[in-house]
C-alpha cells in the first residue's frame, strides 16, 4: 500500500478558492480582446471549476478538475504570475506553461451536509453520498472517471467490513483514500476534493438547467427525510432541485448502480451546457457562490495545471466506468444492502485505465458479452441485430430491455471503459457513436443501444 496519509496535508481552501476567484474574474474582464489560446485556457479554468464543485453527483468532475500530489513532482512549469491582470502576455505564459508531467489521480467525494456542524470543518464530516476516482492523464490526453458505489462492501482499518461511504465519517479524506487504494490494489490517490450535497443544485440553476431524458416516471415520498421526487417521463430542462432529485431516486431494480447510472447521465447533461457559451456571463456568480462547498489540498497552481491541461480535453476523451461488482442476495449480511466486488474485474479495469504501462488486452471482441437495446419503433430490430453480429462470429451476444429513449443513431457504450474494443466494433458495423459510460447493460462488456440507422444498415443487406 502507497503512504496515501503523507499526501493529505490539510490547505486552508478559501485562499484557494480567492486567487482563482481573481484569476477567473480577470479572464473574464477581458475576454473580448483574448486570443483564442487565451480564451483556450479560460475555458479550462471553466470546466475545472465547474468540474470541482459539481462532483456531488459525479456530474462534472470528469469535465476537468482538481489535481495531484506534491507539486514539484508533477509540474514542469515556469514562475507563477503575481499580478491580476492575466491577459499581460508575462502573465499568461507564465499560466500556460503550468503542466502535468504525469498521470495524477484524484479522489472526490459528494459529501452529505452534517446540518448542525460547530465549524466549517465539521461539515464535511458526513458520509459520501458520491465518490469518484478521477485520473487526468497527460500521456493520451484522457480524463477517466472511476464511479464507485455508495454502498461498496469494503475493509475499512479499525472499522471492519461495511459500506465504503462510511470511511468519510471514520477517518476523513484521509482514510477514504487509504480504503480506495486498498481496494483498488494499491492505485495511488495523488489529491481529494470533498464537495457538500448544496453546491451541484447551486451549480445547475446557475447555469439554467441542464437538458436530460428521464427514463421512466419517478415519484417518491418520504416524510422522515424531508424527500419528494416528482419527475415525469421524458426530455426534461431540470433545475438544481429536480437534477439532484434525478440522482437520488432509487429503482427497486437497480438500486445505488441506477443512481450511479444517472449521476453519469447528469455529467453528460452539464458537460453539453458546460461547453455552451451562454453559460459565460454566470461564471463570475458560480465561483462566488460556489467556493464555500468545497474542501480541498489542491493548490492553486495545481488547479491551473489541471485547467491548462483541460484546454486540450475533448467531450470524447471523458471515459465514464463503474466499479465492477453484483448486488447481493437476501440471505447475504443479514439482508443489509451491498454492491459486492468483483475482484477479478476490478484488476482488468485498474490495468486498462489506472497503470501507466498498459499496452491493451487479450481478449478478442468477438467473445465480449455484448447487450442488445432497441432504441427505436421498430419491433424486432434487437434480434435482427444479434442475429447479424452471430452470423459473423460474435459469439456472446444477447438481447437487452429496450431503451425508453429513442434513438436515430446507434450507441456503442464501453460499459466497463473498454474503448478500444468498442471502437473496433463500431468499425466493423460501420455506424453508430461509441461512448464511456456505466449507462448500459450492468452485466455487459460493450451495450449496443441500436437506434434507426441500424435498421437502414441492415435493410441494405439483405
Amino acid at each position: 500500500m502507497g503512504n496515501v496519509s503523507g499526501r493529505f496535508e490539510k490547505q486552508e481552501y478559501s485562499q484557494n478558492s480567492e486567487n482563482t476567484l481573481t484569476v477567473v474574474s480577470s479572464v473574464m474582464s477581458g475576454l473580448k480582446k483574448a486570443s483564442p489560446l487565451q480564451k483556450g485556457l479560460f475555458w479550462g479554468i471553466t470546466l475545472s471549476f465547474t468540474a470541482l464543485v459539481s462532483a456531488t453527483v459525479g456530474a462534472a468532475v470528469a469535465l476537468i478538475s482538481p489535481l495531484p500530489a506534491p507539486i514539484g513532482a508533477i509540474f514542469q512549469k515556469t514562475s507563477f504570475p503575481t499580478q491580476t491582470d492575466i491577459l499581460e502576455d508575462q502573465a499568461w505564459n507564465s499560466l500556460i506553461n503550468q503542466q502535468l508531467s504525469r498521470p495524477v489521480n484524484i479522489l472526490v467525494m459528494g459529501i452529505d451536509r452534517v446540518l448542525d456542524a460547530k465549524n466549517s470543518d465539521d461539515v464535511f464530516k458526513g458520509r459520501s453520498d458520491t465518490m469518484l476516482l478521477v485520473r487526468f492523464d497527460p500521456s493520451d490526453k484522457t480524463v477517466r472517471m472511476l464511479s464507485i458505489p455508495r454502498d461498496s462492501r469494503v475493509r475499512i482499518p479499525g472499522h471492519g467490513f461495511t459500506k465504503i461511504n462510511d470511511a468519510n465519517v471514520h477517518g476523513g479524506p484521509t482514510l477514504a483514500a487509504e480504503v480506495v487504494t486498498n481496494t483498488l490494489g494499491d492505485v495511488t490517490v495523488d489529491r481529494y476534493v470533498r464537495v457538500t450535497t448544496d453546491a451541484f443544485k447551486e451549480l445547475v440553476n446557475l447555469v439554467g438547467g441542464v437538458e436530460v431524458y428521464v427514463p421512466e416516471r419517478m415519484y417518491h415520498k418520504d416524510v422522515t427525510q424531508k424527500l419528494e421526487i416528482d419527475l415525469q417521463e421524458g426530455w426534461q430542462n431540470l433545475n438544481g432541485d429536480q437534477a439532484e432529485q434525478f440522482a437520488r431516486f432509487r429503482n427497486p431494480q437497480y438500486g445505488d448502480i441506477g443512481r450511479v447510472q444517472r449521476q453519469q447521465i447528469l455529467l453528460k447533461a452539464l458537460q453539453q451546457k458546460i461547453f455552451s457559451p451562454t453559460i459565460l456571463p454566470s461564471l463570475p456568480k458560480a465561483v462566488q457562490v460556489l467556493q464555500q462547498y468545497i474542501d480541498t489540498n489542491l493548490s492553486v497552481e495545481e488547479m491551473l495545471a489541471i485547467a491548462n491541461f483541460g484546454r486540450e480535453i475533448k467531450q470524447d476523451d471523458l471515459r465514464m466506468i463503474l466499479l465492477p461488482g453484483r448486488f447481493n442476495s437476501l440471505e447475504e449480511y443479514d439482508g443489509r444492502s451491498y454492491w459486492i466486488l468483483n475482484r477479478r474485474e476490478i484488476r482488468t479495469i485498474v490495468a486498462n485505465n489506472f497503470t501507466d504501462n498498459y499496452t491493451g488486452g487479450e481478449t478478442s471482441v468477438y467473445s465480449l458479452r455484448i447487450a442488445i437495446q432497441n432504441a427505436t419503433h421498430t419491433k424486432g430490430l434487437a434480434r435482427r441485430t444479434r442475429n447479424y453480429l452471430a452470423k459473423r462470429g460474435y459469439t456472446n451476444v444477447y438481447i437487452s430491455d429496450d431503451s425508453s429513449q429513442k434513438l436515430e443513431t446507434t450507441a456503442i457504450i464501453a460499459q466497463k471503459g473498454d474503448i478500444q474494443s468498442a471502437n473496433l466494433l463500431k468499425n466493423q458495423l460501420g455506424i453508430g457513436k461509441v461512448e464511456s459510460s456505466s449507462t448500459g447493460a450492468l452485466d455487459s462488456d460493450l451495450t449496443i443501444r441500436v437506434g434507426d440507422d441500424v435498421a437502414q444498415f441492415l435493410d441494405a443487406q439483405q
